[in-house]
């Protein structure tokens, strides 16, 4: 078998429905998913759903077909077929999702505080000046906040990119993170896995992959099997 969901939650959400006050209609439905790639069958019949506090720990072998599922589950690939529905389609996803990919996604000309600008004005959200300095400080750039990104180690970009996790964007319903914790130092590990159980014990959805063990209330894991 290619593909195996566990420790998957026995009272599921019914749809369009509140708890504790928060909206539990699913972030986002996947529907028999297909993957293949170089003639191999990456994954089939796959589908889940990704509710409000939910953080899914998508893992598997290297080659599996990971990275290609969340690029495919934001809009950045086609290789994946089947049905992806965020937010049952009544909201623009593109404007309630943070994505960071396997590569930091950082405009190396621009300074911290210009790519933390950039991407909240892609969503449409106004920077709080205060809010995007604490945000840096948080992932251990400050006195780098000014300086061309292109001055900073490979591992500083990611931090970079991780800042936005630390934002204060209420309007931000889901992270999907692909290898989040990846370079990091332990006690950066330890602030980003606690930061990712903060956003979920907010309502917010969590989808990403990492090398790392995941645990805690409300985590699920999506097992990706070995391509034959």
């Amino acid at each position: 078998m290619r593909l195996k969901v566990q420790a998957l939650r026995s009272n599921r959400y019914n749809r369009a429905t509140f708890f504790g006050g928060i909206d539990m209609t699913p972030v986002l439905t996947a529907q028999a998913l297909r993957c293949e790639r170089d003639d191999r069958l990456l994954f089939e019949q796959l589908s889940f759903d990704l509710m409000p506090g939910d953080i899914l720990h998508l893992t598997g072998p290297n080659g599996s077909g990971k990275t290609t599922l969340l690029r495919s589950l934001v809009g950045l690939g086609q290789s994946v077929e089947g049905q992806i529905r965020w937010f049952d389609g009544r909201q623009k996803a593109n404007e309630k999702i943070w994505y960071i990919g396997h590569r930091p996604g950082v405009t190396l000309l621009q300074s911290p505080l210009e790519n933390l600008r950039y991407g909240l004005a892609l969503r449409g959200l106004e920077p709080n000046e205060t809010d995007l300095w604490r945000a840096l400080e948080s992932v251990g750039l400050r006195g780098y906040e000014e300086l061309p990104s292109r001055q900073l180690s490979a591992g500083q970009q990611r931090r970079v990119a991780l800042a936005t996790l630390f934002l204060n964007t209420p309007t931000i319903a889901a992270w999907v993170l692909d290898e989040p914790l990846t370079a990091l130092d332990d006690a950066a590990v330890g602030l980003l896995k606690h930061r990712i159980q903060q956003f979920a014990a907010e309502g917010g959805a969590v989808l990403m992959t990492s090398h790392h063990g995941m645990d805690g209330d409300g985590v699920r894991t999506l097992v990706l099997g070995s391509p034959e």
